[in-house]
């Protein structure tokens, strides 16, 4: 169980064929495995990493330390819940130590990031307190390295 799905987590380009000889299983044995897995909620979905400053897409990324007061009997659950319905939300991760949730977001600029804390997240009933960090640049995601951008220089033709 643990080595086929970690070898979805690192790869879920994988054939059913590579995955059975890399997990030395049989096909029929993988394609039951990840059927039950899906359907047990353990693979929750398969995403692929894009560095999107490689594209003409403009997004700014942020991520968010929210104070909340949890809630009696349902701790930060609830909370956390009313947070990552919203489609901005990319992640929601309870913490320890100074804060008490992660919130990472994305959108196409820093006001629509700043429009989101402080229409939408900060005024939720239980969150006490925000700080957000924007993400200058991403080096290294999911275990993969965004390799090293060339740098364009402007070039001008003087007749």
């Amino acid at each position: 169980m643990k080595q086929l799905l970690q070898l979805l987590e690192d790869d879920a380009t994988l054939t059913t064929p590579q995955l059975a000889a890399l997990a030395g299983m049989s096909e029929e044995e993988v394609r039951d495995a990840v059927a039950r897995y899906e359907k047990d909620q353990i693979i929750l979905g398969y995403k692929a990493i894009v560095d999107w400053d490689r594209t003409q897409r403009e997004s700014v990324t942020a991520l968010i330390e929210v104070k909340v007061t949890p809630q009696r009997g349902n701790g930060f659950d609830r909370v956390a819940e009313r947070i990552y319905q919203y489609d901005e939300v990319e992640s929601v991760y309870l913490m320890s130590g100074a804060f008490d949730l992660t919130v990472i977001i994305s959108g196409r600029t820093l006001k629509e990031v700043a429009t989101f804390v402080t229409q939408k997240l900060s005024t939720l009933e239980d969150v006490t307190g925000t700080a957000t960090h924007f993400i200058l640049k991403k080096y290294k995601e999911k275990h993969l390295i965004f390799p090293a951008q060339e740098e364009q220089e402007e070039r001008f033709v003087l007749e």
